[in-house]
């Protein structure tokens, strides 16, 4: 048996959540045994400066005999932070008037942190 049909016949059944940059990936998959095991796998984009990227993966196997506890916990701090801090997300870059701040460093070598424009100004390259 091939490793792709080995995969195959391991992968039962698949669902993607996308969230910005990351995607989660939750996927049954088989025991040797025939019993099934869920993994949840977190894949987050990077881009480097000249513009290739990677994505970094992390992976968790999660089995049956820990649903049930694994289930209580992460409900019981998802209600904490509902309850502690409300459905609305409050991150700067959420914001509707978030500016993300740029650093420039002047000719003293000073670093002064500037905002972003809040619009941009049309130019004809003819003009130049």
């Amino acid at each position: 048996m091939s490793d792709r049909d080995l995969m195959d016949q391991e992968e039962i059944h698949s669902k993607v959540l996308r969230a910005g940059r990351r995607t989660y990936f939750f996927d049954v998959r088989s025991t040797k045994a025939g019993d099934y095991y869920l993994t949840i796998t977190e894949s987050k984009k990077f881009t480097h400066d000249d513009g290739t990227f990677h994505y970094k993966k992390h992976k968790i196997y999660l089995y049956k005999e820990d649903f049930t506890a694994f289930k209580e916990n992460v409900e019981e701090m998802m209600d904490f932070i509902i309850n502690e801090k409300g459905e609305e997300v409050i991150s700067e870059r959420h914001q509707k008037d978030f500016k993300k701040e740029e650093k420039i460093i002047k000719e003293d070598g000073q670093e002064q942190e500037t905002s972003a424009p809040d619009s941009f100004t049309d130019v004809s390259f003819d003009d130049i």
